[in-house]
């Protein structure tokens, strides 16, 4: 699943419409989301809404990218890259999407490349090629961002260097196993060694690991919150029995929920009570006050002033990707539907009431709001 960059477009603001909340129905089809006549929009993607990261099947290039317009009366169109450019598909397993400047970047996990597309037509401007099973992506400036990179399943991985002026790597520094997602936080990008227990911590000047970092099994997704602090949630580590037949719970850990502001200062860490359910999605509000995540089948809100006795249930399911509006606090769930056809969508708002729910592409797996 994804994590959100925001990208709002301020020629657009006072253009975009003020009305009840509503959506129709999902097409099949793929409609261009409409444009609103101005000499100043830069395309139809130019707007409010949010685009849905659809994983497709593994093995086959039908990851995509949909679009919910809010000015568009909340109509989705899907396959909006392959609309915009050709028909091409976008690739395999559609792992993470930021959107930075003018651009998106969008990871494809399994056809190892990055595609850079224009944010406001989702025309590709350039593809980063030569990753080797890529996962989540990040941008210091315009001019350098950063990759992690599994390379092998099981062992250690890397971060790759790209510049974004010129679309290509210009260095990898080693990390732990399977890296997940990253955080940029003064002058220092995080690094969730998901194969293992640590974080690795690379000065974005130098681009050297400068320390690393020890917490509980599983770290893979991060937040930051309104006071700076940064939270990461471990999946734990699921052991099975030698035949592979089923869970060795006597060895597999429990998932946690970990926090700290000064990585030399220690990490504080509260430990989930069963080691039979993986804490997932990660996300947090838009104002930095409450986290949410998915346990034991169930969507949990976290305040971060929170204790360990303070976590609430939202609502009474937990999905495949998560994410939460930082404008409206509504959240956003998926349901794969066992990779079959299409996935759906269900939007709650942050009491948790149901407020509609939709088909978008297969498997849609993250949210990134403009």
């Amino acid at each position: 699943m994804k994590k959100f960059m925001k990208l709002r477009s301020f020629a657009m603001a006072a253009l975009l419409f003020t009305s009840a909340f509503g959506f129709s129905s999902c097409e099949k089809d793929t409609e261009v989301a409409p444009i609103i006549e101005n000499d100043k929009v830069r395309g139809p993607y130019d707007q409010k809404g949010v685009f849905i990261l659809n994983e497709g099947n593994f093995g086959t290039p039908n990851g995509s990218i949909s679009f919910l317009s809010d000015s568009a009366g909340y109509q989705v169109q899907n396959n909006i890259f392959s609309a915009a450019n050709a028909g091409r598909a976008l690739g395999d397993v559609v792992q993470d999407m930021v959107l930075h400047d003018t651009l998106a970047y969008i990871v494809a996990n399994n056809s190892n490349k990055i595609e850079v597309v224009n944010a406001f037509t989702f025309k590709t401007v350039a593809v980063v090629e030569n990753l080797q099973q890529p996962r989540y992506f990040a941008a210091l400036n315009g001019d350098k961002g950063y990759v992690t990179e599994w390379v092998n399943y099981g062992s250690n991985g890397r971060v790759s260097v790209i510049n974004l002026k010129t679309n290509e790597i210009i260095k990898s520094i080693p990390v732990g196993a399977m890296p997940e997602q990253l955080l940029i936080s003064d002058g220092k990008l995080y690094v969730a060694n998901s194969g293992g227990n640590t974080i690795s911590v690379i000065n974005t000047t130098t681009d050297v690991v400068v320390n690393t970092m020890q917490v509980p099994d599983g770290p893979s997704e991060f937040v930051q919150d309104k006071n700076g602090t940064i939270w990461v949630l471990g999946a734990g580590k699921v052991v099975y029995t030698a035949d592979w037949s089923a869970i060795d719970y006597e060895k597999t850990t429990a998932g946690s929920l970990s926090s700290f502001t000064d990585p030399l200062k220690g990490v504080q860490t509260i430990t989930f009570p069963s080691n039979q359910s993986v804490p997932k999605n990660l996300a947090i509000n838009g104002t930095g006050d409450k986290l949410y995540y998915n346990y034991q089948g169930k969507t949990m809100a976290y305040p971060v002033s929170g204790t360990v006795g303070s976590p609430t249930v939202v609502i009474d399911r937990s999905f495949y990707g998560m994410e939460v509006d930082p404008e409206t606090g509504n959240i956003y769930g998926s349901d794969e539907n066992g990779f079959s056809g299409d996935g759906t969508v269900f939007i709650y708002n942050a009491d948790g009431q149901k407020l509609k729910e939709f088909r978008a592409g297969i498997a849609p797996n993250g949210f990134v709001f403009n």
